[in-house]
């Protein structure tokens, strides 16, 4: 899924029903669709799903088109607001003694710690996060750092953006000398840690799942057998099996003469975890650093954005058709576009079913997706047409 550089805030989706028909409410169709429109986008990404809220007819609806009114004969437009499903960060930020403890010219605080510090803070208060809820755990842990089970509760909780616990947790572990600095990179550890947390949440929380894991090295300082890149590979493949995402964010070393790369291997550990390749930042100017890490978290909140919405109920208890049905995309003031059903995925702004014979999710195609995910303003809407308006294949 290609990362976008645009900052996401939650979508406003709003579910249309068409009712009527000269039926009663008992046997009026609605389905689930299609539509054409010209959305611009171009990279792939699906998510989890969207919560649709609101219950159609009751306090909030609205009957805005068609003639006649849903008891007269014809057909009546309802429409149900609705909001994007939950988004979770859980991040996994490294403050081991190499982002700072000046034992070594590149292990410099003011080129790599302070500025990765303020662009991480920044984003944790930043209104246009707003729609994601975040967690925070800070490894290596001072006690036994090399246990999953420390990692299984963070030091923030889950908590709604934007928020200040965030920077106060990061100023509370701040090192003030050299000694404070925690030695080693438990990152096998806090990865098992963290897959724990997520598996505990989301029964209770449901929605769209990522490890955000920021580090500059290579795991070390546990048991070499337990705690290397292949086996965060493994860690992070088997929470990708869970439907939960692996980003990757690693700080390099400052360009000073002898200072090692220990970041190449990381791009294997995003791979694995579904986002393609790592995202490294270099130091050696803070202003940069600062900047180029706040790009990196701002690509992955748009990635972030969900791309599936669960099917609403159909208004006033008529039954469903899933031929009945178009998707409607708009961006601010413009007119509505119609996205196109194609469940192959092959047409250009188009979105498709879960599962065609059975759907419970309308899914967003790849430029579709990219399209919502890039665009502040997005809002879409699913029609229930009174007569069939695609064709779904068997």
């Amino acid at each position: 899924m290609r990362l976008l550089t645009v900052a996401v805030s939650v979508l406003s989706v709003a579910v249309v029903g068409l009712v009527g028909c000269g039926s009663s409410p008992s046997d009026r169709g609605e389905g689930e669709g299609a539509s054409s429109g010209s959305p611009s986008g171009g990279s792939s990404g699906q998510g989890g799903s969207l919560d649709i809220g609101g219950v159609p007819g009751g306090p909030g609806a609205s009957g805005t088109a068609g003639s006649g009114s849903p008891t007269g004969g014809a057909c009546a437009t309802q429409t149900a607001e609705a909001s994007l499903q939950p988004v979770y960060l859980a991040f996994a930020f490294d403050v081991s003694g190499s982002m700072g403890k000046g034992d070594k010219k590149w292990h410099d605080k003011s080129l790599k710690w302070d500025p990765v510090v303020a662009a991480t803070k920044q984003f944790f208060a930043d209104p246009g996060s707003e729609g994601l809820t975040a967690s925070l755990t800070f490894f290596p842990s001072d006690d036994d750092k090399c246990t999953a089970e420390i990692y299984a509760t963070p030091d923030v909780p889950l908590t709604p953006l934007p928020s200040p616990a965030f920077g106060a947790a990061i100023d509370a572990i701040e090192p003030t000398t050299s000694s404070d600095w925690r030695g080693g990179t438990p990152t096998a550890w806090v990865m098992r840690g963290t897959s724990s947390f997520i598996e505990a949440q989301r029964p209770q929380s449901p929605g769209k799942y990522a490890i955000v894991l920021v580090t500059d090295g290579y795991p070390q300082g546990c048991d070499e057998a337990s705690d290397t890149i292949d086996a965060v590979v493994a860690d992070a493949q088997a929470a990708l099996a869970s439907n939960t995402l692996t980003y990757v964010i690693g700080v390099e070393n400052p360009p000073i003469d002898g200072a090692p790369d220990t970041l190449d291997d990381l791009h294997k550990i995003a791979a694995a975890g579904g986002t393609e390749t790592a995202v490294l930042i270099d130091t050696g100017d803070p202003s940069q650093t600062t900047a180029a890490f706040k790009a990196a978290v701002d690509r992955i909140r748009s990635a972030s954005v969900s791309c599936t919405m669960a099917i609403p109920l159909p208004p006033d208890g008529s039954s469903f058709d899933k031929e009945k049905v178009r998707v409607l995309y708009t961006s601010g003031a413009n007119a509505p576009a119609e996205l196109r059903y194609d469940q192959t995925c092959a047409t250009e702004d188009a979105w498709r079913y879960d599962e065609p014979a059975s759907p419970t999710q309308i899914v967003l195609c790849a430029s579709s997706c990219a399209t919502v995910q890039a665009d502040v303003a997005a809002t879409l809407s699913v029609d229930f047409t009174c007569e069939s308006v695609i064709e779904v294949p068997l």
